[in-house]
């Protein structure tokens, strides 16, 4: 179990739908709430679906920043 004061980063870049957001549901599965996730990805579909997971599981979207090159850093806090 990590701690809530834990960052933990996501790398989705070269994956396409619906790896990027399963890739995210895998790697998150056991963090404790609170716990901030930087998720990168480049996928178009990936802010749709990322959103759409984190409505049902509760997790918080703190930020979105682009990167360049088309990657796209999400900062996600986990419920």
């Amino acid at each position: 179990m990590t701690k809530p004061s834990d960052t933990h980063q996501i790398d989705a870049v070269g994956l396409v739908c619906p790896l990027p957001v399963l890739r995210f549901k895998k790697r998150v599965q056991g963090l404790a709430g609170g716990t901030l996730v930087e998720f990168l990805a480049d996928d178009p579909t990936a802010r749709k679906d990322l959103q759409a997971l984190c409505d049902i599981a509760g997790h918080r979207i703190e930020w979105v920043r682009e990167e360049g090159a088309g990657v796209i850093r999400y900062c996600i806090s986990l419920a």
